[in-house]
This record gives C-alpha cells, structure tokens and sequence, in this order.
C-alpha cells in the first residue's frame, strides 16, 4: 500500500474537515486542522475524538485512540500551518470567495512542492485555481460523508492541474484504503450531479403528492439495491447545503436543476435534516 502523506492540514473543522482529518490521522499523518476561534477549534478536536473512538468501538482502529490524537493538533489560523506540509486538504463551506482566500493563504504558507486541494462538491476547481501561482499544484478531492466510512474520494483535474499532483492524489487516496474516481472539471463533478439530479426529483415528487418520503426511499433502495433513499440522503448531506449545490447547478447547467419549492420553503424554515432534528424525517 501507498503511504499517506507525512502532515496534512485541513483547514476546516466541521463535520466533513474533522472527517478528513481523523482519517488522515488514522493513517499515520500528522494533521494540523485550522478553525477561526478558541470554541471552533475545541469542537472541531471533540469531533476527531468522538470519530476515533466509534472507530475504535467498531474494530476499525488500528492504534489506541490516545494515540492517534497525539498527531492531531489545532490551529486557529492558516500561517500555523507546518511549512513542511504535504498536502492542505481545504474543506469550508462552498463559498467561492472565501475558498480562493484561503486556498492563497495556504499557498503562501507551504513549500512549492505542497499539493492543495479543495473539497468542494459542486464548484468549478478551474475558476478555484484562478487565486493560486501554482495551479499545477491544485485539485478536487472532494471527501464524502460520513469521510471515515466512505469508500470514495473523487478526483477532480482542472486544466491546468499536473499529472503528477493527480498520480500524489491517487496515491494518497489509496493509502486510506478508499477508492477513487477521476473526473475532468465540470459542473457537479460526476457523483454531486447525478446525485443532485436524483434528489431534486425525488423532492418534486413529495412535493406533487406522488408518494411519501419514506416510499420513494424504499422505491430506489429496494428495487436500484441503493444504499439509502435519495431524500434520507438529503437529511444526511442537509437541506441546505443540496439546496446550495443545486442553485450553482441552475446557473451553469440550466433548468433541469432548478430547486423544488419544497426544499426552499424547508431551508427557509429550518428545516436541515439530520443536524437540526428535522428535514424529510424527523430525526430526534
């Protein structure tokens, strides 16, 4: 098996950076995560914990979890980031913006032989790579939910990016015992647009009163043999974030992803999924 890389910052600590981190730590990386403050930070460690010690309760641990943690520290800005960082895995909320900010800080801050990666799900990696000297040195690795228990990690390859970022990409991929896609940069990627696709459709159908949630679910899980229903999927990612991905669809790919009212008036509402107790099913 391939090695994972040496140290590793992720800059991010919710529920997918925390994800990402523990199981870079879990592989042998030390792991700098990078949050904005004292009570982000503490979270984000907890969240590590929490994650090693289910590992560790399911057989899936291969160290004790003291042990892991000590090659988890916390930093509360992107210049405490090792300057012998191999890879910086980005991983905030999917703000164009604020990831083109960060990704040049972190730039700035590493050796020119760092790989930079975003864990965007939906926005263009090309446009990303615009803020950065080196786009050569710059890809997708978007991470799924939950990032311990997922198999795949997809690659994404913007026109500029090298094929030794992407070879160091794979590598590292398979270092985590996950498997990994390669898709050429474009709207959604390949999983976030069929998956979009899936899920506005199936909440156009709740919404048309064609059948209830749980029906649906059982209509793909039970005759596609799919793992989980596409609507207890969009409890699980949140209403929020689908709704996010499927408004930057709309702009670049048109009509057939223009967000349900029903996932709107939810989101006004609220009404997440899993993370505020209610979403499709209820969840406390």
């Amino acid at each position: 098996m391939s090695s994972a890389p040496s140290v590793v910052g992720v800059i991010g600590g919710g529920r997918m950076g925390a994800g990402i981190a523990q199981t870079f730590a879990a592989a042998g990386s030390s792991v700098t995560v990078v949050e904005s403050d004292d009570a982000a930070a503490a979270a984000a460690l907890d969240r590590v914990a929490t994650g090693l010690k289910r590992a560790a309760e399911r057989g899936r641990l291969a160290e004790p979890v003291e042990h892991v943690l000590l090659r988890v520290e916390i930093a509360q800005s992107v210049d405490d980031l090792p300057p012998d960082t191999d890879l910086v895995v980005e991983a905030v909320p999917e703000d164009a913006a604020l990831k083109t900010r960060i990704l040049a800080r972190a730039e700035r801050r590493v050796s020119e032989t760092a790989v930079l990666a975003s864990n965007t799900s939906s926005l263009s990696v090309t446009d990303l790579a615009c803020a950065l000297t080196r786009p050569g040195r710059f890809l997708g690795m978007h991470f799924f939910n939950p990032v311990p228990a997922s198999e795949l990690i997809e690659i994404v390859v913007a026109p500029d990016t090298r094929a030794d970022t992407v070879k160091a990409a794979l590598a590292w991929t398979r270092s985590l015992d996950k498997k990994d896609v390669v898709v050429k940069d474009s709207p959604g990627f390949a999983s976030s647009r069929l998956g979009v696709a899936l899920g506005l459709e199936a909440i156009r159908m709740v919404e048309e009163g064609v059948a209830q949630a749980e029906a649906i679910d059982d209509a793909m899980r039970l005759g596609y043999k799919h793992p989980m229903g596409p609507l207890r999927l969009t409890d699980l990612v949140g209403l929020d974030v689908r709704l996010a991905i499927a408004e930057h669809l709309y702009a670049t790919l048109g009509e057939r992803f223009a967000p349900p009212r029903l996932l709107r008036e939810k989101v006004a509402l609220g009404e997440l999924g899993r993370k505020t107790g209610q979403g499709f099913y209820t969840w406390l």
